[in-house]
């Protein structure tokens, strides 16, 4: 999507993607990474999302990447945290303990601004791309995490009742896009309670990226 979409999408505060607790599948799935407390773990196209609450609750610290400043702003307003804000590269870096945000396109930050990386949790980031920027997405988040661990969560549904974002990943997409570098591991699928954005039937798939 263009970044306009989303930029309109948090001024207007049209944010029903965002989920007021963390996400089953994270608090189910994420001792499957094997991260030990202490851990870096990266939440691509992170919005506000309470999964970094969750994260830094349980002793994980936490790296981020956002187009959205509005987002961000609101994310360190709800954790209670003033953060540090510098310039790095193209994008701007929202810093406090344990917890490091970029804001700007993600395709900017690099393995050198990003700094090490144990995990990655990739909730809203592939399944909020079209099929165009998947295959780039996948090549640039293996590449800037030096390919750690993931756990990824997709959308499977008809896309012909609904269009995205999110979009429909079917699992020989999921294999496509990763299989040449993890192994990967179908940890569960679950139907979504009263469908995708109340309309479309779907199934929610985890999956665990590993080496």
């Amino acid at each position: 999507m263009e970044a306009s979409f989303w930029h309109q999408k948090w001024e207007e505060n049209d944010i029903a993607f965002h989920q007021e607790d963390a996400n089953p599948a994270l608090v189910a799935h994420f001792h499957a990474l094997g991260i030990e407390p202490g851990g870096r773990v990266f939440v691509p196209l992170c919005g506000k999302t309470r999964d970094i609450h969750w994260l830094l609750s349980n002793g994980y610290r936490v790296a981020g990447a956002e187009l959205s400043k509005i987002a961000i702003e609101q994310l360190f307003a709800d954790l209670g945290i003033t953060p540090e804000i510098s310039g790095a590269g193209t994008v701007e870096r929202y810093s406090a303990e344990d917890i490091d945000i970029f804001a700007g396109n993600l395709f900017d930050v690099s393995k050198a601004m990003l700094g090490p990386i144990d995990a990655v949790y990739d909730r809203a980031a592939l399944v909020a791309l079209p099929e165009e920027a998947r295959a780039r997405y996948a090549r640039h988040i293996t590449d800037i995490t030096n390919a750690a661990p993931q756990l990824l969560i997709c959308y499977v549904y008809d896309q012909s009742v609904m269009d995205g974002p999110p979009f429909s990943i079917c699992d020989d997409e999921v294999m496509q896009r990763y299989a040449d570098v993890y192994r990967l591991s179908h940890l569960a699928s679950d139907h979504v309670p009263n469908g995708l954005k109340g309309i479309c039937p779907a199934k929610e798939n985890v999956w665990l990226l590993a080496e």
